[in-house]
């Protein structure tokens, strides 16, 4: 004899608050709502408003996961700031622990447990390294090119930075250091193009440095397999002072300045850039990123003045729950 479940089904759950990991194809029906609900996926980024930093800024760095964001240093207004914030997923608070040395225009690199700054304006060229564990910052070992206007990628004891202004007379550099969690060498492989306001994404060993400014803004993108170097598809939006994070096959740029402010964003799947179809909700430049392709943070920023917006990624494939009606 043939089972009910195997001729009716299995039984709809039902439930007074949604599932939080809901999975693909998962039914439900939410009582408190009175909502029949379901588990799918989404089919195209965007950008959803989160809750804003307390400290408004541009030029700042971030470090860490979408749900476990830092953004410390920047410029408030005029001058520098210290000041560091944590991001739990929900809201920013503001950390115990300042930078050693309040800059602006810096990069950075980690977790939000294990974070590493360097570079920077302060205002001055700096090659200021500090290591963050949490709760406070320690100066270490500074980079031998100070320079600010740099990107940043990497781990808190396995750090990438490369590009950004060093102040010569001829200004931008392409020049390229690795930090080993204690000091910092200079790599014999530099950018093939030399810029400053450019991002990365990925690791020590295989970054993703794009973007940038050298006489106007640039698309060019490079990857870099810890020794050198080898250019890229260039981004569709050449621009400057944007943001970046995931991986060098998996990254996302998003923002900058290209003849304005943009929320432009793009996806890059290991060759080429794609435009996708959800921009931020506040174009901005100077802004600051952390997480991964399919999960982003992005926040800080100067639209028409410095500001503290922050806004979550959710990349095409990121789970959706959604509610079910008749047709």
């Amino acid at each position: 004899m043939a089972d009910y479940i195997n001729i009716y089904g299995q039984d709809i759950l039902a439930v007074a608050s949604d599932p939080a990991n809901p999975t693909v194809g998962q039914i439900w029906y939410n009582t408190t709502s009175n909502t029949l609900k379901g588990g799918g996926v989404t089919t195209a980024g965007a950008w959803a408003t989160a809750n804003n930093m307390n400290t408004a800024r541009s030029d700042l760095a971030g470090a860490g996961t979408q749900t476990a964001g830092l953004g410390f240093g920047g410029q408030p207004g005029t001058g520098s700031t210290s000041v560091t914030e944590e991001y739990d997923g929900t809201n920013w608070a503001t950390s115990p622990g300042s930078l050693s040395t309040a800059r602006r225009q810096l990069a950075g690199c980690g977790t939000q447990t294990s974070a590493l700054a360097f570079g920077g304006f302060i205002p001055a060229y700096t090659g200021a390294t500090e290591e963050y564990n949490g709760s406070t910052w320690t100066s270490v070992n500074s980079m031998n090119t100070a320079r600010s206007r740099l990107s940043g990628v990497g781990i808190q004891t396995a750090g990438l930075g490369f590009g950004g202004n060093d102040g010569s007379p001829s200004a931008i550099t392409a020049a390229t250091e690795e930090y080993n969690g204690t000091s910092w060498a200079t790599s014999p492989g530099s950018l093939n193009t030399a810029r400053q306001n450019l991002k990365g994404a990925g690791t020590q060993i295989a970054a993703l440095g794009f973007g940038g400014y050298i006489t106007a803004n640039t698309g060019a993108t490079e990857e870099y397999d810890g020794i050198s170097w080898t250019s890229s598809n260039n981004l569709n939006t050449a621009r400057d002072e944007l943001a970046g994070c995931g991986t060098q096959t998996a990254a996302l740029a998003f923002g900058g300045y290209s003849t304005a402010p943009t929320g432009a964003t793009e996806e890059y799947n290991g060759a080429t850039w794609a435009t996708s179809p959800g921009s931020l909700s506040t174009a901005r430049s100077g802004l600051a990123g952390a997480g991964t392709q399919p999960a982003a943070l992005a926040f800080g920023g100067f639209d028409t003045a410095a500001t503290a917006a922050t806004e979550e990624w959710n990349g095409a494939g990121s789970p959706l729950t959604v509610t079910i009606t008749a047709s």
